[in-house]
C-alpha cells in the first residue's frame, strides 16, 4: 500500500484535511497522514498579481518531500496561479509524484455566497483526485464526468464526479473505485 502525505501549506483547517485523508484512502486505496509541519509560501507571492506562483511551491517541495512518501499533496488556502493562466485549482508534476491543490476557488465565499463546507470538501476531494492521478501518470479525460476532465471553474468541478472513468481507473491499476 502506498503513502500519500498531506501537507499544509499555510494555514489549513486540520478537520478538513482529516476529512481528505479519508476520502483519498477510499478512493486510491492508499495510507495517507496528515504531516504536521508544514511551511510558508511567502516566497512565492507575486504582489503584482496578490496570487501565489504554485511551480514555485512545488520546486520548493522537492528539497523537503517526506521521503517515506509515494505521492506528496500539499493543500493550501492560498490563491495560485501560473504565468499563462489567471489562476488554477491545482498543479502537479508528472514525474516526482507532488501535487499541490488550493481551496481558495473551492470557497462559495470566493463568489459573494454563505459558506458551505460540505461543498468546499466535495470540491477539495475532486481536484486533489484530479491532481494525484497526474501523479500517477493520467492526463485530462475528456469525459466531463470523470474526475481527470479539466476544470477552469467551479461549475465544472461540480459536474465531475469524485471517481475516476473505467479507462482512467485502469490506466494506473485502481482496478475499481473503493
Amino acid at each position: 500500500m502506498s503513502l500519500i502525505s498531506l501537507l499544509p501549506v499555510g494555514t489549513v483547517h486540520r478537520a478538513l484535511l482529516v476529512r481528505l485523508a479519508e476520502g483519498l484512502a477510499q478512493r486510491l486505496c492508499a495510507a495517507c497522514s496528515i504531516e504536521s509541519a508544514g511551511f510558508s509560501a511567502e516566497f512565492a507571492f507575486n504582489p503584482a498579481r496578490g496570487q501565489y506562483h504554485s511551480t514555485e511551491i512545488l520546486r520548493k517541495l522537492l528539497d523537503g518531500r517526506p521521503t517515506d512518501s509515494a505521492k506528496v499533496l500539499a493543500v493550501t488556502e492560498l490563491d495560485l496561479y501560473i504565468p499563462v493562466l489567471t489562476f488554477v485549482f491545482g498543479e502537479a508534476h508528472l514525474e516526482n509524484g507532488l501535487a499541490l491543490v488550493s481551496t481558495h476557488r473551492l470557497r462559495q465565499e470566493f463568489y459573494g455566497l454563505p459558506p458551505e463546507p460540505a461543498l468546499l470538501a466535495e470540491r477539495l476531494l475532486k481536484e486533489s483526485l484530479h491532481e494525484l492521478g497526474h501523479t500517477y501518470g493520467l492526463r485530462h479525460c475528456l469525459k466531463y464526468e470523470c474526475v481527470m476532465s479539466s476544470s477552469n471553474a467551479v461549475e465544472r468541478i461540480d459536474l465531475k464526479e469524485a471517481e475516476f472513468c473505467p479507462k482512467c481507473r485502469d490506466a494506473v491499476g485502481f482496478g475499481g473505485n473503493r
